[in-house]
């Protein structure tokens, strides 16, 4: 088995994946456990990367059609592949995983990771709605009917 420079295993890594819709509060999560040391790969990371890589801005609507079309290239757990390696190069016991969005993503990953486990965060829409509102990053909607047609995207591809 492979082992990372701490001497454990794959088989003894524990992944903890995160879903949630966006702006239920999986960034602060993801902020608190990289504050307490662990290391966390991000999921929609390989989507911005793939949209780079075609040339493309990273707004809403770009982001979400790369998110289908990879999905129906590659088939349904294609970004969880894609983060696989970036776990495993994680040379710690427990890396944490967000922004799992579908059931197959999670089948990947405890096919790969034993000891998986996934949590869920949830808010109201609302709530999401205003958190992303001022967030402001480059993909986040900027009205309401932005925001629901994402989350019909999202609620589309299998979490929520």
């Amino acid at each position: 088995m492979a082992q990372g420079t701490e001497g454990f295993r794959i088989k003894d890594k524990v992944v903890v994946g995160v879903a949630g819709m966006p702006g239920s509060g999986k960034g602060v999560f993801r902020r608190t456990v990289q504050r307490m040391g662990y290391p966390v790969v991000i999921m929609g990371d390989v989507v911005r990367e793939e949209a780079k890589r075609r040339n493309l801005k990273p707004t809403p609507e770009n982001l979400g059609k790369i998110m289908l079309n990879l999905r129906e290239l590659e088939g349904p757990a294609t970004v969880a592949k894609r983060c696989i390696p970036k776990v495993k190069e994680a040379n710690r016991k427990i890396v944490v995983v967000d922004g799992v969005r579908s059931l197959a993503e999670v089948e990947e990953f405890q096919k790969n990771f034993p000891n998986f486990i996934l949590i869920a965060i949830h808010a109201s829409p609302k709530t999401r709605y205003q958190r992303l509102f001022r967030r402001k990053r480059s993909d986040d909607p900027t009205n309401w009917e932005t925001f629901m047609e994402r989350d019909l995207r999202e609620l589309g591809i299998g979490m929520g």
